[in-house]
């Protein structure tokens, strides 16, 4: 969505003046006004507050060398107390609409990869190091001259593919497109039809989004999730729905709006035990594994969505970006500190995005509604996915118009790009579609003679990620496969 459409959502002039929040978050400089980064921030809440309860499950789920279990009412505290801290820390010193939490798939390389071969405070203490790491490499600039080193046709790209990535996302966890071992591998709904009440759910409030959208109603999308969920909450009570029928979250009305947080898993980690436990080679592919997943994957997270707030500039630099990598970096670190997993940049910031999110002010709302679940958790797991997921799938559309930034007469850029944006759904992994997209850049310009086209670091990232998908034949070879 370009700045001129998100500013014909909200027809309130800018913020003038030089006061407090407009001197710290350059809110006339973008083109935004307070009510909507406070709107923007509400509605990347909703679109990611599934995390408390989702990032929980996967880690609870797993165990650790001594088959020990993580406590499920810790890990939710833990994970809303590092998504707040986090996202309040990247809007006040990145300036940028980009929350923060638990990153999923991260958390799974956490439970059934390192947690197997080691106990959880050593698995979480290789998680602290891999954020440092990047910090380190923040710190250096390696990973912004990384990024920058990128064609700006591939940042578009990657807009693009995030949007389709989203979509796919929003549709799966609302059960509108379901997954089956036979074919075809994706279907509508339940056995190509629609036929349950969440699924009607998600379409009624899809329909209503999109007729606020274009009409251009202030909040369209936090009032279409607000009223999906309603909705969801009425026909739970009175419909007959099969249990597991709405997915991660169910509708209920909570018994209690309070719960009393708890901090048990604060500070349980051990730095290099690891290390000693699962030995040093295998603790080195995990941690591989970790940093070039949390790497790549919110670098090519704040690319797309920096790109469809408007903020990439001609030459396709991100205001910054410094500090928005080393705050990622940080916030990685915290997350293992936490026991929660490597907190990384949440695609679903997105959605505040598409409700006018231009600035970290956003980040402040989002990041207070996190902290407010510490002691809210009954009221936080009442928004199923069938009520959020439709502001991906908006946004997903939205994203897509990038895709006339790429140029495609052009078969150096046209393969890598066409790569990027379809394997990022087809995989559902960034990662894999920013890598396969960079590697088939770097493999066509070779191939063509124009390796002065190709900068040192970009060589570097296709080698990294030539060996991140050689990855598990490489385990073998080492003998920790």
């Amino acid at each position: 969505m370009s700045k001129t459409q998100a500013e014909a959502a909200d027809d309130s002039p800018p913020a003038s003046g030089r006061g407090p929040l407009e001197r710290l978050f350059e809110l006339t400089a973008r083109g935004t006004t307070v009510p909507r980064e406070l709107r923007g921030g509400v509605t990347t809440f909703f679109a990611m507050a599934y995390i408390i309860l989702l990032n929980p499950l996967i880690l609870g789920g797993a165990k650790d060398v001594n088959d020990a279990t993580l406590s499920i009412p810790q890990l939710t505290t833990m994970t809303a107390l590092s998504a707040a801290v986090t996202t309040v820390i990247m809007g006040l010193v990145g300036n940028a609409p980009l929350a923060l939490a638990a990153g999923l798939g991260i958390n799974a390389v956490v439970a059934f990869q390192a947690a197997p071969v080691m106990t959880w405070p050593q698995a979480m203490g290789l998680v602290v190091i891999e954020g440092v790491v990047i910090v380190l490499l923040a710190l250096t600039g390696v990973r912004e001259r990384i990024m920058n080193s990128i064609p700006l046709a591939l940042k578009h790209a990657i807009a693009v593919g995030i949007g389709a990535f989203i979509a796919l996302v929003g549709l799966y966890d609302a059960g509108f497109v379901t997954s089956s071992a036979t074919s075809p591998p994706l279907s509508l709904g339940t056995g190509g039809r629609l036929e349950t009440w969440p699924a009607l759910v998600f379409a009624g409030t899809l329909v209503l989004m999109i007729i606020l959208y274009v009409r251009r109603v202030p909040g369209a999308i936090l009032i279409s999730i607000v009223a999906g969920t309603v909705g969801a909450v009425v026909i739970q009570e009175n419909a007959s729905v099969r249990k597991g029928g709405w997915g991660v979250v169910t509708p209920n009305m909570p018994e209690k709006l309070f719960a009393a947080p708890d901090f048990g898993l604060f500070g349980q980690i051990s730095l290099f035990g690891g290390f000693a436990r699962a030995g040093v080679i295998t603790a080195l592919v995990v941690l591989f594994t970790l940093v070039l997943s949390g790497f790549f994957d919110a670098m090519g997270t704040i690319l797309g969505i920096s790109d469809e707030a408007g903020l990439v500039s001609e030459k396709g630099e991100v205001p910054r970006l410094g500090r928005i990598l080393s705050v990622d970096g940080l916030s990685a670190a915290f997350g293992g500190l936490t026991s929660s997993s490597a907190n990384t940049v949440f695609v679903e910031s997105a959605a505040g995005v598409g409700e006018g999110a231009r600035t970290g002010l956003a980040n402040i709302a989002t990041g207070a509604l996190f902290a407010v679940t510490l002691f809210l958790t009954p009221l936080a797991a009442t928004v199923p996915a069938q009520a959020a997921a439709p502001a991906l799938v908006v946004v997903g559309a939205l994203m897509m118009t990038q895709v006339a930034k790429v140029d495609w007469n052009d078969l150096e850029i046209t393969i890598p790009a066409f790569l990027t944006i379809v394997l990022m759904p087809f995989t559902f992994s960034i990662t894999t579609g920013l890598g396969m997209g960079i590697v088939a850049y770097v493999v066509i310009k070779a191939t063509r003679g124009k390796l002065r086209e190709i900068s040192p670091a970009l060589w570097i990232v296709a080698a990294l990620f030539v060996i991140f998908f050689a990855i598990h034949p490489i385990e073998e070879w080492l003998g920790v496969g």
